[in-house]
């Protein structure tokens, strides 16, 4: 027996094996041994290297490799490498027996899809229209092969392909023969075509607008080599002459105007003021509404003026969105309520069924704002909970309704496509086992939802374990939806650096779902997600001898130092949770920059947080740990209370000192 299995059933306090269930000796020391692939399944070598081959495209390989995958857990996935090695020459007998063997598995879906856009690049439209209604979801790709099939007998079809004109992204290539149909038969008009150029310029996206344009007739459309050179020093172009009489020339100083606004919004609306004149009335109405959406992402005093210059243009979501954050942060609830009526989601979304709420009983329209306020209360997230508190209500985690028995999640955990799941995380392979796991989801009810959920949890997958309890619609298990491993190591941090365990819980949902070794595709590592140079700075500031980078995924070391971060910036920020949170997630400087000019509420303050990421992640956090406290405290929780008001910086606020 290996020396190894002498280690003692019951590890130190504080130690990572510690932070862990205390199973038998024997099954940690064979769970130790899985992650280090000590005791690898037969077979998985050899998938190993069948996945090696089909990324180089050895096919020979692939043949060679196939059999010994018989019967194994992940053979669905050497039979899909070996057909889409061949797939351009396979028949379609072949395809078909693969997808009827692997019917309703992520490899089906797959290979459907991959066998879908083959059929459509080669105008098979027979085989394409047979196999597309078994499709679980469509992509713009095979949606425009589709489009081009029915256009072979319906002229409708084609004109359903304007509503994917209508975008900054490039399009496949599949949609391009609808786009020349559309153009040659007058049902892609001219104004239609510049709608597209400024949709893509406005994203900055010069290519997606030249080649829009080539649809203009000849010599209408703007030079590309200029635009590019606008994209790179927009005020340079301002201040040279155009000829007003042409579009193209417009358009191109429109584009100045508004890629300048990019990084000054006053510059741009200088420059602009003096040359609107020469524009026709929606042109000047739509450089206004983009000057005043980059107002508003920098929180600009003169935002809401320039969206008035706006007049009626038409604006879309995101900037109307915007719009409504600088009312808000303003305090101005009638030009909130417009921002929001004028959205063509009419506010469904749940910031703003809200905000507009709170914005018709600030105006005493009570009976309005209760319409909107009371389905959104029954929903578990952070705007859901503000809602039941303006109702009067209180913040508390649903109790459990129901409870798997122990052979339902066996029967759960027998689910093949969660098999495979499990197989290839065993592998190391999160990404495919994430997808796996997912498409497999998709079709359970609540109780088996659930079940799944605890067969996460008995596998130590915490993240999984989170994000499929989430998925629940009616029937609910908040332990496992704010499953909270680890909690033993983060209570003695908290309580020395005096954190709320609740919030520092809601911090590493969001950050890492739990799972110890993530890595993000900046670098942060851990549970709490800490950066190499935050990591350093910490470890010299609390005297951490022998200090490494690879330390950094150890339990008590990560919440160790990430909680001393944590206590650093909420000191920093006069002891403000939520400043403190948007500053672990976007850093303390930029926290401190966001801070208003007149104290508001908390909530209110961090819908306006330019950065997309923080703002939700704020949002989620402080959500989070009102669920957290709820079910340590079997107590109702505020999280207006908890959340607070957020004023301008005090002369007295901290040095920011050394923080990375």
């Amino acid at each position: 027996m290996p020396a190894c299995f002498s280690l003692p059933c019951e590890p130190k306090t504080g130690s990572k094996m510690a932070a862990m269930k205390k199973p038998t000796c024997l099954w940690m020391v064979f769970a130790l041994f899985a992650i280090n692939g000590a005791f690898a399944a037969p077979g998985d070598d050899d998938f190993m290297a069948m996945r090696e081959a089909f990324r180089v495209n050895d096919a020979r390989r692939l043949d060679a490799l196939a059999p010994r995958l018989k019967g194994h857990v992940l053979e669905p996935y050497a039979a899909y490498w070996q057909l889409r090695s061949r797939l351009d020459d396979a028949d379609p007998q072949t395809v078909r027996a693969f997808l009827a063997e692997y019917k309703d598995s992520f490899v089906a879906e797959r290979m459907r899809a991959d066998w879908l856009k083959r059929l459509g690049k080669n105008q098979q439209w027979e085989l394409f229209d047979a196999e597309r209604p078994q499709l679980g979801e469509d992509d713009v790709e095979i949606t425009c092969y589709a489009l081009q099939s029915r256009a072979r007998t319906d002229a409708n079809a084609v004109r359903e392909a304007r509503s994917l004109w209508f975008t900054e992204k490039d399009t496949p290539a599949s949609c391009a023969p609808l786009f020349t149909q559309l153009a040659a038969s007058n049902q892609l008009s001219v104004q239609d075509i510049w709608a597209r150029v400024r949709l893509a310029l406005g994203a900055g996206q010069v290519g997606v607008a030249s080649r829009s344009a080539a649809f203009l007739p000849p010599g209408q459309g703007p030079n590309p080599t200029v635009l590019s050179a606008v994209s790179q020093n927009p005020a340079g172009h301002l201040t040279r002459p155009f000829d007003a009489a042409s579009r193209a020339a417009r358009e191109t100083a429109m584009f100045a105007a508004y890629r300048l606004a990019r990084t000054s919004p006053q510059q741009a609306a200088m420059h602009w003021s003096g040359m609107e004149s020469r524009f026709t009335e929606d042109e000047r109405g739509f450089v206004w509404g983009h000057i005043g959406l980059q107002g508003a992402l920098r929180h600009d005093p003169q935002t809401l003026q320039w969206y008035a210059r706006a007049g009626a243009a038409d604006m879309s979501d995101y900037q109307l969105e915007w719009k409504a954050r600088a009312a808000l942060r303003a305090g101005d609830w009638k030009t909130l309520i417009s921002a929001v009526d004028a959205m063509v989601v009419e506010g469904k979304d749940s910031p703003w069924r809200y905000w507009k709420a709170r914005a018709l009983k600030t105006l005493g329209r009570d009976a309005e704002a209760l319409a909107l306020l009371k389905p959104l209360s029954q929903e578990y997230i952070f705007y859901g909970q503000l809602a039941l508190e303006e109702l009067g209500g209180k913040i508390s985690a649903p109790p459990s309704t129901y409870t798997p028995t122990a052979a339902e999640v066996q029967l759960a955990g027998q689910t093949p496509g969660l098999r495979r799941a499990l197989a290839l995380y065993a592998l190391g392979l999160r990404a495919e086992g994430n997808r796996e796991w997912m498409w497999t989801l998709r079709s359970m009810d609540d109780k088996k939802l659930i079940a799944a959920a605890e067969v996460a949890k008995r596998h130590d997958m915490p993240d999984r374990v989170i994000n499929t309890a989430d998925k629940t619609a009616s029937v609910h298990d908040f332990r496992l939806r704010y499953h909270a491993p680890y909690r033993d190591v983060l209570k003695g941090h908290a309580e020395r650096h005096g954190l709320d365990q609740a919030w520092v819980l809601g911090l590493i949902r969001q950050e890492s779902r739990f799972m110890t070794e993530v890595r993000s595709s900046a670098g942060a590592m851990g549970l709490m997600q800490l950066m190499p140079g935050t990591a350093q700075w910490v470890a010299g500031k609390m005297g951490l001898k022998n200090w490494r980078w690879g330390n950094v995924t150890d339990v008590d070391t990560n919440i160790s130092l990430g909680t001393y971060y944590l206590r650093h910036v909420y000191d920093y920020l006069d002891s403000n949770a939520a400043l403190a949170t948007a500053a672990y997630n976007a850093g303390p400087g930029r926290a401190r920059a966001w801070r208003p000019d007149r104290t508001m509420e908390a909530a209110a303050w961090a819908e306006t947080i330019p950065f997309n990421e923080t703002r939700h992640y704020v949002k989620l956090v402080m959500a989070n740990a009102s669920y957290y406290a709820s079910l340590f405290t079997q107590q109702s929780q505020s999280l207006k209370a908890r959340i607070g008001e957020v004023g301008p910086a005090g002369p007295a606020q901290k040095a920011l000192g050394d923080t990375p």
